[in-house]
């Protein structure tokens, strides 16, 4: 154990001041970000494997189409740099479980069956569909924009401009599915090496991949519900971009200001990962 939270540790913080440096996150997002990495991967690599398929495949796609996001995003930053608030929104929930599993099974690696440990399933299934909800969101979110395809408002149906929170696209929505699709095989992959299952488990663990990529596709759906409802959209005259606060030269388009991107974020992730560890506990 003592020598997984070193290697956890060197990993994390080389990934951190890396990402740092390229400016995916900047000093608040690196120490948060490297507790969490540290945190995930000393408890079980797996959980480390998804944090990072989610981290780096995020990350790289934000800075796909930097000129055309920065002409439609009113709150673009170079690089999609983010922060510890934003770093926590979309693992804290996940470093929770993670914790809760290491009380229960140390750094002890297990497969899903809820025969052997309802709790323990319970768990991994909110972790799968934690990051299965913030992949999906992201990638849907960062190549929907980037899409020919006219947006269209999920409650509605309607048209809408890009940026607008809750609009939706068919190219987005199969990137959600793609993503989660990501997570599952991170978790699935480096299970072949790190336990041993009984044959009828083995075969079963293999039934995360459409799991999560299912998890991916709700997730994102979820997050647009909100987005379209409970988050502000308006168009501003001024800077002619779509923007989530309201003020005199802005027209509403849809949603009321309750929640911002991340308090959806944390509301959509805490839906899937409940959906998704019932989901397991069903499955397995």
């Amino acid at each position: 154990m003592e020598m997984q939270m070193i290697i956890a540790a060197l990993i994390s913080f080389f990934i951190a001041f890396n990402s740092y440096r390229k400016k995916s996150l900047d000093v608040s997002g690196a120490f948060a970000g490297f507790f969490v990495m540290s945190l995930h991967l000393a408890v079980n690599y797996r959980f480390g494997a998804m944090l990072l398929a989610f981290f780096f495949t995020s990350s790289k796609l934000t800075k796909k189409g930097e000129d055309r996001k920065r002409a439609i995003d009113a709150e673009f930053k170079a690089g999609g740099q983010r922060n510890w608030i934003q770093v926590f929104s979309n693992s804290g929930i996940a470093s929770v479980l993670v914790i809760a599993y290491w009380k229960l099974k140390t750094s002890q690696d297990t497969c899903l069956d809820s025969k052997e440990s309802y709790i323990i399933t319970s768990l991994v299934g909110g972790l799968i569909g934690h990051y299965s909800c913030s992949n999906g969101d992201t990638w849907s979110s960062e190549l929907g924009v980037l899409s020919d395809e006219q947006p269209r408002l999920i409650t509605t149906f309607k048209p809408v401009r890009r940026g607008t929170n809750g609009g939706v696209t068919i190219a987005g929505l199969q990137a959600a599915a793609a993503a989660g699709t990501v997570i599952g095989l991170a978790f699935v992959l480096p299970g072949f090496f790190t336990k041993s299952c009984t044959n009828d488990a083995f075969l079963k663990q293999l039934l995360v991949i459409p799991l999560s990529a299912a998890a991916g596709l709700a997730g994102s759906l979820i997050d647009s519900i909100l987005g379209a409802t409970l988050q502000f959209s308006g168009f501003c005259s001024v800077r002619n971009k779509v923007v989530s606060k309201p003020g005199p030269t802005v027209k509403r388009i849809s949603g009321l200001s309750i929640l911002d991107n991340n308090g959806v974020n944390v509301v959509s992730i805490l839906l899937t990962s409940m959906l998704t560890s019932f989901a397991c506990l069903y499955i397995f």
